[in-house]
């Protein structure tokens, strides 16, 4: 019975689904997360009748023929790519994106991984690291006796000395794009590296070829709405039910079948 099988990838795309929602939520308060979004596909249909076919000597054709489905499959957890609302801080080192782009990090291994999340930090040498230790690009280190930073919106980077009125330029932190950002390849821990799929990184500087700004002070909060993932929560659990009921209804009819003298 193919009502059995057909439920049970019902089944089976409900419960991805509320595995993606769950994510989502669990990320609420992760900076600079963007919801992903489950997406779905029919599968593939047996063709009792096709549609088309002659039906008669004089030529008369099926209208719409008899086609039956096999179910539903995984066709992708794509990100929701929106701007999260900007939270102050006060940190020195907080630096939120307003627009497009992504900050470039060195990994240990010498890849390249990029993200939003723009609460850095500072080492003991005075490098500009992310939260997990990696290296900021490009490399821009901190002196000792700096009395303050002030990072502006292009992304300049001045320290401030006790024995000196005027700021002295260290580095410029630059953006990132990619011509399709939903390709990136999420490594966790806020970061994404490049595919074929997202295409290559575009570095400019900050506000330039459609790149965002940075602000410094700032965080970006998570884009996701609670509300909205709430309500597909409840609509992805009435779904999974559902197929349930179907594969109960199904179970009593070759139960039926089967008592039948």
């Amino acid at each position: 019975m193919r009502a059995l099988q057909i439920a049970a990838t019902g089944m089976s795309a409900q419960q991805m689904r509320v595995e993606t929602i769950s994510n989502n939520l669990a990320n609420m308060s992760t900076t600079g997360y963007n919801a992903r979004r489950a997406e779905f596909a029919d599968l593939h249909y047996q063709q009792m009748a096709r549609a088309g076919a002659i039906n008669a000597s004089d030529g008369t054709v099926l209208p719409t023929g008899v086609q039956l489905g096999l179910g539903v499959r995984p066709a992708a957890v794509s990100m929701q790519v929106a701007q999260g609302s900007l939270a102050a801080t006060g940190g020195d080192l907080d630096v939120a994106i307003e627009g497009q782009g992504f900050l470039e990090v060195t990994l240990p291994s010498g890849q390249a991984a990029y993200t939003r999340d723009g609460g850095l930090k500072r080492t003991g040498e005075g490098l500009i690291v992310t939260s997990d230790g990696f290296l900021v690009a490009p490399e821009i280190v901190i002196p000792a006796d700096a009395r303050s930073i002030s990072i502006n919106a292009e992304g300049e980077v001045y320290a401030y000395f006790d024995d000196a009125t005027e700021g002295q330029q260290l580095g410029q932190f630059n953006l990132t794009g990619f011509s399709n950002v939903k390709g990136l390849e999420a490594l966790g821990g806020n970061l994404f590296a490049e595919t074929e799929a997202s295409g290559p990184a575009l570095i400019a500087t900050p506000g330039v070829d459609g790149l965002g700004t940075l602000r410094q002070g700032y965080l970006e909060d998570s884009s996701v709405d609670a509300v909205r993932e709430i309500t597909e929560l409840i609509a992805a659990q009435r779904g999974y039910e559902m197929n349930a009921k179907v594969i109960s209804a199904a179970d009593q009819m070759m139960g039926a079948t089967t008592q039948v003298r």
